[in-house]
C-alpha cells in the first residue's frame, strides 16, 4: 500500500510511465478515502481473480502531511 496525496500524478507515475494498469477501485463516502488497485499487465487475470498481486494505492480525501514513515504500509 502506497499513500497518495495526489492521486492523479500518482496514476500518471505508476499506469503510464511504469505500465502497470488498474484492477479495481474503491471509493468510501463515509471514510472520505479511494483506494487504487495496480498489476502488471501480465499479472491481470490472476489480480482480478484475488486481488493478488497488486500495488494498492491509498488516497484520502482531506489534505494531510505525510512524513516518518506514513507512507506506505
Amino acid at each position: 500500500m502506497v499513500r497518495a496525496s495526489d492521486l492523479e500524478a500518482s496514476l500518471d507515475f505508476y499506469c503510464d510511465k511504469l505500465g502497470l494498469v488498474e484492477v479495481n477501485r474503491y471509493d468510501s463516502e463515509a471514510g472520505r478515502f479511494t483506494l487504487v488497485f495496480l498489476a502488471a499487465p501480465g499479472d491481470l487475470e490472476q489480480a482480478k481473480a484475488g486481488n493478488k498481486p497488486c500495488v494498492e494505492i491509498t488516497y484520502n480525501w482531506d489534505s494531510e502531511a505525510y512524513a516518518g514513515g506514513r507512507n506506505f504500509g
